[in-house]
């Protein structure tokens, strides 16, 4: 079913670096052509003034002309012939207070539309090639004033819009097939160069990505390095590194988690062996003889130690605690049930003082709880018994409780020889923090991980005779919407 998962995502996967190509081709063209667009519109602008200049300058010589020749001398045919060369229906100069008609050639119709090429702004040339080229008739009649020869104040000449109109069209029609043919050319030479410069190994990087979850654990995934020294080849290299440390991750994992259910496995099997024999030990407790009486206890705790060896690892194999269900809890009572499965009791070799806070409750799991403090007073008691005969003036375990605000703070201490600066190190390390010879290191472990179920904490107090622990325990936040529809429910 995973394989087949997989392997439905892998088309789509797949198809990344495509859409990624395609998206960077479509940029590039939509960039070239705005550049294009940009370059256009201040070229038609300029090929209309270009092409007004040029009539007026044909303009302006057949102004020297007809100026030049007497009055009436230049026939109409050859004023027609003029005209029709510079693409005018009309040709006029304006000296002085005068405005001299040279030429004309048909009766005159209204203008309906002025250019000065003398003063003409970047913008309006802009708006009036755009005005031009978009709308009107071709016959309609546009009249342009520019400077005039032998002193005069401007030459004019009036025209018809078809002429500049079509030119501005081929202008244009030219100037976008250009644009096209750079677009294609330029978007192709980004294309083919990002592509293969950063589309191909990003691509290699994705595929190996993807081959590399399907398997973390085979070496042979990790990616080959290109030899790259910019980004993508650093890139290459940390992701090379991340996928060995994981591969090697996981593959110790797996052999720890092997190892670890075999152990389990073991220690249940061995548990149940060494209760029995357990049982067999009590039996010899009640026998006369002297010998057993003297061996006999010494027997039953290497027995009960055995068997907290073998109940420790199974319950640290089972990986997940369940998760606290959190009640009042009163704790004076939990920590003499605690003191009672200890066996300690008044008349015992070791010294047991509870100062709890009268009426202390704490919000936790009765069940974790006590196990916690089972944990560290057990660990308290083995080690004071390292000094046997014990002395109850001499070997105490001391509990204390009290609240501080929203906080339960429970402290275990002994008078024992302390931890080791080793011991410190690997303190909540499974298999690592036992200092006793036999002991498992597990106890610290499984009380840190119940507390931080909690939401709380178990550190080490410094300074003190023995070996002692402060247990925070914060109380749940309360939901204050959750309670008022409660009540609204109730």
């Amino acid at each position: 079913m995973h394989e087949t998962s997989t392997a439905a995502k892998e088309p789509t996967t797949a198809a990344i670096p495509s859409g990624l190509s395609g998206k960077l081709l479509l940029l590039t063209i939509g960039f070239v052509m705005i550049a294009e667009v940009l370059i256009y519109v201040p070229s038609i602008a300029n090929f209309r003034l270009n092409w007004l200049n040029d009539r007026l300058a044909a303009a302006h010589t057949a102004a020297l002309v007809l100026e030049a020749a007497p009055s009436g001398a230049v026939p109409e045919s050859l004023s027609r012939e003029i005209l029709k060369s510079i693409g005018a229906k009309s040709v006029a100069m304006k000296m002085g207070s005068q405005r001299i008609l040279l030429a004309m050639m048909d009766a005159p119709r209204a203008v309906h539309s002025d250019v000065d090429v003398r003063h003409v702004s970047a913008l309006d040339a802009v708006l009036g090639a755009f005005a031009l080229i978009g709308s009107g008739a071709d016959d309609d009649l546009i009249r342009a004033v520019g400077p005039a020869p032998m002193g005069g104040d401007f030459v004019e000449i009036v025209f018809e819009a078809g002429p500049l109109r079509h030119a501005m069209w081929r202008f244009s029609r030219n100037v976008l097939l250009l644009s096209l043919i750079i677009s294609a050319i330029t978007a192709a030479l980004v294309y083919l160069a990002l592509h293969y410069m950063f589309v191909r190994p990003m691509h290699r990087m994705t595929t190996n990505m993807m081959a590399f979850h399907q398997e973390p654990e085979n070496p042979a995934r990790v990616i080959a390095l290109s030899g790259r020294r910019d980004e993508i080849g650093i890139a290459e290299r940390e992701l090379a590194a991340m996928q060995r440390d994981i591969a090697s991750m996981l593959q110790q994992k797996t052999r720890l988690a092997a190892l670890g259910l075999a152990i389990s496995k073991i220690s249940h099997d061995l548990r149940n062996l060494l209760a029995s024999a357990q049982l067999f030990s009590d039996r010899l407790v009640r026998l006369p003889d002297p010998q057993v009486q003297r061996f006999a206890p010494k027997l039953m705790r290497a027995l009960e130690r055995a068997i907290d060896f073998c109940q420790s690892t199974i319950s640290y194999g089972g990986v997940q605690e369940p998760v606290p269900d959190r009640k009042p809890v009163a704790l004076e009572r939990l920590v003499d049930e605690v003191r009672e499965t200890l066996g300690l009791m008044a008349d015992s070799d070791i010294g047991w003082i509870s100062a709890i806070e009268r009426g202390l409750m704490v919000d936790a799991d009765y069940d974790q709880l006590l196990r916690v403090l089972l944990n560290l007073t057990r660990n308290s008691v083995q080690a004071l018994e390292t000094r046997s005969p014990n002395d109850p003036a001499r070997d105490q375990i001391r509990v204390t409780g009290r609240r501080e605000g929203a906080v339960v703070i429970i402290e275990v201490a002994d008078t024992g020889p302390g931890l080791p600066q080793k011991s410190r190190d690997h303190m909540f390390e499974a298999f690592q923090s036992s200092s006793r010879s036999g002991g498992t290191g597990l106890g610290l472990v499984i009380a840190s991980e119940l507390v931080r179920a909690h939401g709380g904490e178990i550190r080490p107090i410094e300074g003190t005779i023995g070996a002692s622990f402060r247990v925070t325990i914060p109380d749940r936040t309360v939901d204050l919407g959750a309670r008022r529809v409660e009540r609204v429910r109730a």
